[in-house]
């Protein structure tokens, strides 16, 4: 049981950090098609940038024992308002790759808690 847990956690951790660290690297990079999302809820253009900083950041953070329950939880709450994003301003249908990254980081972080109380 302890290989399919450890096998679960890689998988998870390597595909959120995959994907986390190309969407945040479009956003600091200035993709137009990722900020429009801020521009529609009325945030400001610095917004977007720092949102795409913080989940770089969650992308590395997420691969360190100790961080990683931190920097999941932080992308679980850029992960709701995107979800929050794709129901109110979007197709809802839309919002399925959030969910499933959101997956992954419940994943992470309930594997994460049960490893460090070992």
């Amino acid at each position: 049981m302890k290989k399919v847990t450890k096998f679960t956690m890689l998988v998870s951790v390597g595909l959120a950090s995959f994907a986390f660290a190309a969407a945040g690297l479009a956003k600091l990079a200035g993709v137009e098609q990722l900020h429009l999302s801020f521009a529609a809820m009325g945030l400001p253009i610095w917004f977007g940038y720092f949102i795409g900083a913080s989940e770089l950041v969650g992308a590395i953070g997420i691969w360190f024992k100790k961080l990683s329950v931190y920097a999941a939880s932080g992308l679980l709450v850029i992960m709701l308002g995107a979800i929050y994003f794709h129901v109110v301003y979007d197709a809802v249908a839309n919002a399925i790759p959030a969910i499933v990254l959101s997956l992954l980081l419940v994943t992470i972080i309930i594997n994460r808690k049960q490893e460090l109380s070992e």
